[in-house]
């Protein structure tokens, strides 16, 4: 019995689209009749013209006439949307109309358009608020309600028509004309489609053969009056069937009622759509469609799921049927391109299916529906390729679906209370590991054999493409996600083989496509299972090692893509790479010491050299081979990586050696913590030395602001933490004599800042090099300072400036300038002397300022003598080695 009513409502569901159907062909023969009929008048008076304008020539044989039949989908109409494809009905021939249409203004906008528009939604709201009005009042009763409901939609399409019949455009030629008759129809038919529903939901007036009849009548009128009346009735009328169940709703909804009525309307929209070539209604039509699938709709349950998957099943059918070009009832399909209305429709109720998976927790119901979609996705992009576009949506979907799976997400649980209220035990597993691994491999076969046996088959290239995309996705997908679910991310041996059979699989999958005869798109696919192998090989390794290794796995699979780059030199490929490094940084980002508690504490050799190194060493190979093409976005963002990684690496193995191996410890010391930062300061002079060298060899934009941004953080740590804290924190200063900390926060910045002035003199303007210079000055200065207090005072204390320590440290300071000066006479450069002549400056004014008042006896007497000499040896110099030609002028 229960068959017998199923088959009843099909038939019935079918009846308004046979009808539908019809109707298109009827209107199609009768516009062929006439313009066959125009054809054969005009070929007619062109026969009897050329007698009579010329007598007495010799009539030349008559062509044969061949009347081509055009086909049944017309062309898309150029007319605005605001108009019918036709100026006048389309039982009389069309007018010539002008090519030159006039300019229309604001004001003849205003009158002619926007007010009919406005007025025909506020019919349409004020029919049904009415209605409303009076429930709410109970001023009538419910049949009442519902025959003044159907007399309005009657008396709203009858006028409409009536208008339409006897309306005289009065408007220029070329301007459309206000749509008074569409516009009337188009509210008639949004009251009818909400007076049916609520004689049927709402009372109960009519049993469900009857609301079905009347639904489908209601789409038939509605189709039929847009065939006359152009766009403007399909978007008020068709679009305000879909809003219809919103402003007439029940308290108890029945999601079977609710469905077969959007069916009837998704029917409808979608022929005339097809019938009139409109892309903007068969948009809307999927996507509002497609949202009725959300009521009742909860995040871990769904009500009425067999109603839902009903929706789901008619509304994918219904694309198909009349929205995928190529296929059925849809447009024609070019050869070889991909149509994005038939990729979005597929997509959509896809989407939707999916959605029903999820929300019902991988109900079997809703799972069998979605696998039917997906392989009826595969089998229409196989039958045309304009719905190629669906191929890699239904593989991301799948994915999607298997990691709701593998992750197992309970938002019940996540929002239960805690305490004893909470559930002691959790919920059992509703499906075993059985039946998705199946289900994961028959993706997995179905998304790669089929990718791989769509090669060749395109006279285009994206479409072998979009296969082979989805044929290395899917797979890969599907074994990450069963890896999770089963293995929780740990060392799992059958995994990592079942990796390695994929990899051999694509492998060979690569060596077929490379051998054969080229085709268009046949690179790219040989070059996407390429990285699919990559990709497999990565997983093994992760698979069969440590947690730790999922970092070195991804970082390895970078200079490998780059490798293919290098073989089939495809732009996503590049960009391929660069996603890479980003999966990379985010893997590290999640947890930052790569093998959690397993770091261990051996300086340098620990999971930081490999989490970090590697990745590191990887990323600059993969620079270096996207570089050899070309210097763009891509193979810039695979640098950036390189950088990052190799600053990481340094600062936390900085980190990790000061620390002992607790990288989150915080400082109990100022002497740690100072000896970290003189450690960052060497770390971080050294690598913009060496940025400074490979910028130099690359010329990459991506070097430059990379050694400058090293270079801005290194300085900022000197000013900051060297000369401002430092000095004051470190008491007692640790080491020996000359080998302690003033050497390493000093004495090494400053012979690395001095380095990386000599390296930028030919590469960086005079600013960047004196504020090199003067760093690695101050640094000296300091150091020397601090060594002559060191040697004075001992580590313990500093104690009081003795006349001794003074005069030894005028003494350093000038010994240092004339080491200085001799150095910028030796390279023969004024910018190398200036930071001498500014040390022996500072001795100057610190003899005759700090030691002539506060040195005294014999030290004063030596530090004033000695400067005297030193600068008279420095005049000396000047004169006779720099500058002879003014002594000789002085000497005149």
């Amino acid at each position: 019995m229960d068959g017998l009513i199923v088959l009843v409502v099909l038939l019935l569901l079918a009846a308004p689209v046979i009808g539908i159907v019809a109707l298109i062909r009827s209107i199609t023969d009768r516009n062929l009749l006439r313009q066959l009929d125009s054809r054969v008048k005009a070929l007619e008076g062109a026969r009897v013209a050329p007698r009579a304008a010329t007598p007495a020539t010799a009539e030349p044989a008559p062509a044969p006439v061949t009347i081509v039949v055009a086909p049944a989908e017309p062309a898309p109409s150029p007319a605005p949307s605001t108009s019918p494809p036709t100026s006048v009905p389309l039982s009389s021939p069309s007018p010539v109309q002008s090519s030159t249409p006039q300019k229309i203004g604001f004001e003849e906008k205003f009158g002619t358009r926007w007010v009919v528009w406005v007025g025909g939604v506020a019919l349409a709201l004020g029919g049904i608020f009415l209605v409303r009005y009076t429930i709410q009042q109970g001023l009538v009763g419910p049949g009442v309600r519902i025959f003044l409901g159907a007399l309005l939609a009657l008396a709203l399409v009858a006028v409409g028509e009536w208008s339409r019949r006897t309306e005289k455009l009065s408007t220029l030629r070329g301007v459309p004309s206000a749509h008074i008759p569409s516009t009337l129809t188009a509210a008639g038919t949004t009251v009818a489609y909400a007076t049916v529903y609520a004689a049927y939901e709402l009372y109960g007036f009519l049993p469900p053969a009857s609301a079905f009849i009347l639904l489908g009548a209601v789409a038939l009128l509605t189709l039929g009056a847009a065939l006359l009346h152009g766009p403007a009735l399909a978007g008020l009328g068709v679009i305000g069937a879909y809003l219809a169940p919103m402003l007439v709703a029940s308290a108890k909804p029945d999601f079977w009622s609710l469905y077969v009525y959007i069916a009837v309307v998704n029917a409808a929209a979608f022929a005339l759509a097809r019938f009139r070539m409109w892309r903007w209604l068969a948009i809307a039509a999927v996507v509002l469609g497609a949202l009725w699938t959300l009521p009742g709709t909860q995040p871990d349950t769904v009500t009425a799921l067999g109603a839902h998957v009903f929706h789901a099943l008619v509304g994918f059918a219904l694309v198909a049927t009349f929205l995928v070009c190529g296929l059925l009832y849809g447009p024609p399909a070019a050869p070889g391109a991909v149509d994005r209305l038939s990729t979005l429709a597929l997509a959509v109720y896809l989407l939707a299916a999916a959605v029903l998976v999820l929300a019902s927790r991988h109900d079997p119901v809703a799972l069998t529906t979605f696998v039917i979609l997906t392989i009826a996705t595969i089998a229409i992009a196989w039958r045309t390729e304009a719905a190629a576009g669906a191929v890699p949506a239904a593989a991301v979907l799948a994915a999607l679906v298997m990691a709701h799976w593998a992750v197992h997400m309970n938002v019940q649980g996540l929002l239960a209370p805690s305490g004893p209220a909470a559930p002691a035990i959790p919920e059992p597993e509703r499906y075993d590991y059985g039946s998705h691994l199946i289900l994961a491999a028959g993706w997995a076969v179905l998304f790669g054999a089929g990718g791989f046996l769509a090669q060749g088959r395109s006279s285009r290239a994206l479409v072998p493409m979009l296969w082979s995309a989805a044929a290395v996705f899917a797979p890969l997908a599907m074994l990450v996600a069963l890896y999770y679910r089963i293995a929780q991310l740990d060392r799992s041996l059958p995994f990592a083989a079942l990796a390695l059979l994929v990899a051999a699989i694509f492998a060979l999958a690569t060596e077929t496509l490379v051998k054969r005869e080229p085709r268009p798109g046949m690179m790219a696919a040989s070059a996407m299972f390429a990285t699919g192998t990559l990709g497999a090989l990565a997983l093994a390794l992760t698979f069969a090692l440590e947690k730790g290794w999922l970092t070195i796995a991804l970082a390895l699979m970078v200079p490998g893509i780059a490798w293919v780059v290098e073989q089939r030199p495809l732009p996503w490929l590049r960009w391929l790479a660069a996603i890479m490094v980003g999966a990379v940084a985010a893997r590290v980002a999640y947890q930052p010491t790569i093998a959690g508690a397993d770091l261990g504490t051996t300086p340098i050799f620990n999971w930081l050299l490999y989490g970090y190194g590697i990745p590191a060493a990887a990323f600059w190979v993969a620079g270096w081979l996207l570089r050899r093409r070309a210097d763009d976005l891509p193979a810039r963002m695979v640098d950036a990586g390189a950088i990052l990684f190799t600053v990481l690496l340094a600062f936390f193995e900085t980190r990790h050696y000061v620390t002992g191996g607790d990288m989150f410890r915080p400082w109990t010391s100022p002497t740690y913590w100072a000896t970290e930062i003189m450690l960052d300061v060497n770390v971080g002079l050294a690598l913009t030395i060496g940025l400074e060298r490979v910028r130099g060899r690359t010329g990459s934009i991506v070097h430059n602001v990379g050694a400058l941004i090293v270079a801005a953080f290194t300085l900022m740590a000197i000013l900051l933490d060297l000369v401002d804290v430092i000095t004051a924190t470190i008491l007692p200063i640790a080491g020996g004599l000359f080998v302690n900390t003033i050497l390493l926060g000093y004495g090494l910045p400053a012979v690395l800042a001095i380095i990386l002035a000599l390296i930028a003199r030919t590469t960086r303007p005079i600013s960047y090099r004196i504020a090199a210079t003067i760093t690695a000055i101050a640094l000296a200065l300091f150091y020397l300072t601090l060594e002559v207090r060191l040697l004075f005072n001992g580590p313990a204390a500093w104690g009081p400036i003795s006349d001794a320590e003074g005069y030894a440290l005028s003494t350093v300071w000038l010994i240092f300038g004339m080491v200085l000066l001799a150095v910028g006479f030796y390279l023969r450069s004024a910018p190398a002397r200036y930071p001498a002549l500014a040390v022996i400056a500072l001795t100057i004014a610190k003899v005759f300022i700090v030691d002539t008042t506060s040195i005294s006896g014999i030290y004063r007497a030596l530090s004033v003598i000695g400067l005297g000499v030193v600068l008279l040896g420095i005049g000396w110099v000047y004169q006779h080695v720099l500058y002879p030609r003014a002594r000789t002028d002085a000497a005149t």
